[in-house]
């Protein structure tokens, strides 16, 4: 078995969703989901397509990861740039494209929110990211999976403060709720309408799951260890398609991030 970290096994756990021949979606600042998808198309699915919110652009293409210089996949390689209108109105309908989201809170149902946390709107205790494009596709998408780089109680709540992403309520008419999360701790489904724990990472157990999670959880009857990356999926990101390491700043917080981005933009040649 490989050494390896957990963002690690969280980009092939990612990779491992993807179905050669898919659309996949990519958000803004996304660089779990972003290497997993290239895993994906250096693996078993060389035929998979990318469509970004950075150019607003189809790609076939690979390069490595990077911070300063993100445009060189996405602008550089594109076949085609499309308005965030045209995108919305035809590539999803047409092409059910999948995509990941990074909830700030979640929900049993698999609603989350991406808006704000506390009761006020307009005084909130912290304003998040935002919806983005979040309803827009949430309320028709078959295609739904969300990651979590630091599994707590501050995200997995009874109740959430906003709703902006539409899970498995009863408020749908079309599409699907969430089908997959992946965290730092474990994978998990809605096949029953209510999130279900498959698979506990390496050296993490179902109690410390439950402890950090605020709603009780199901559990599959066949849960198991996440099966570990392989060398070869490893040397791929360590060597070609993350080198500088740019996953991890979605698993770290504070000084740490920080030193890290330094060092990337550094070796970019930025700072």
């Amino acid at each position: 078995m490989p050494d390896f970290t957990i963002d690690e096994l969280m980009v092939v756990c990612i990779a491992r969703q993807v179905v050669d021949g898919e659309v996949l979606a990519q958000g803004l600042a996304t660089p779990l989901v972003v290497a997993g998808y290239l895993l994906a198309q250096a693996t078993h699915a060389p035929n998979c397509a990318s469509a970004s919110a950075i150019g607003q652009g189809l790609c076939f293409d690979r390069a490595p990861l990077g911070v300063a210089r993100i445009e060189e996949l996405w602008l550089g390689k594109s076949v085609m740039h499309v308005g965030f209108v045209a995108a919305v109105a035809e590539l999803l309908p047409r092409f059910h494209l999948k995509e990941f989201f990074r909830p700030g809170q979640v929900d049993a149902a698999g609603n989350f929110n991406n808006i704000a946390f506390g009761e006020s709107y307009e005084r909130p205790r912290m304003r998040l990211p935002g919806t983005g494009g979040i309803p827009d596709v949430t309320t028709h998408s078959n295609n739904i999976y969300l990651y979590v780089p630091r599994h707590s109680r501050v995200t997995f709540v009874e109740k959430l403060d906003f709703v902006s992403g539409l899970g498995h309520s009863p408020a749908r008419t079309r599409g699907h709720g969430a089908r997959y999360l992946i965290s730092d701790l474990g994978q998990f489904d809605w096949v029953n309408g209510r999130m279900r724990l498959t698979s506990y990472h390496p050296e993490v157990d179902i109690q410390r799951i439950q402890a950090k999670t605020g709603f009780e959880l199901e559990i599959a009857p066949d849960v198991h260890e996440t099966p570990p990356p392989t060398a070869e999926e490893v040397r791929l990101l360590r060597e070609e398609i993350d080198p500088l390491g740019v996953r991890r700043l979605e698993t770290l917080g504070g000084t740490a991030r920080r030193d890290l981005l330094r060092e990337i933009l550094a070796i970019e040649g930025v700072l």
